[in-house]
């Protein structure tokens, strides 16, 4: 079952910033988070985060939020690995 992407006004502001290249990776990431937001090989539940997980893709992070009953997944903020950790 394909997840409904939602981007918060903080993930887009973070893929305006981007290079075309690396929103791309971003964007792709965001794509097969949507089939697949419990697969370990994409994801990983943040501990003490209420319910947020991540999702690696290079030296960048994916925060994200999914929702079951609604299948939506919302998507937090996109950082670099050095900075998501302290801003979440």
């Amino acid at each position: 079952m394909r997840y409904a992407q939602k981007l918060s006004a903080r993930a887009v502001k973070d893929l305006d910033v981007l290079d075309n290249k690396t929103r791309k990776r971003m964007l792709d990431g965001i794509a097969e988070l949507a089939d697949s937001p419990y697969n370990p090989k994409f994801s990983i539940k943040l501990t003490n985060q209420g319910g947020l997980r991540r999702s690696r893709v290079g030296a960048w992070r994916i925060i994200f939020l999914d929702d079951d009953k609604a299948t939506e997944l919302s998507v937090v903020t996109i950082e670099r690995r050095s900075q998501v950790y302290q801003r979440v």
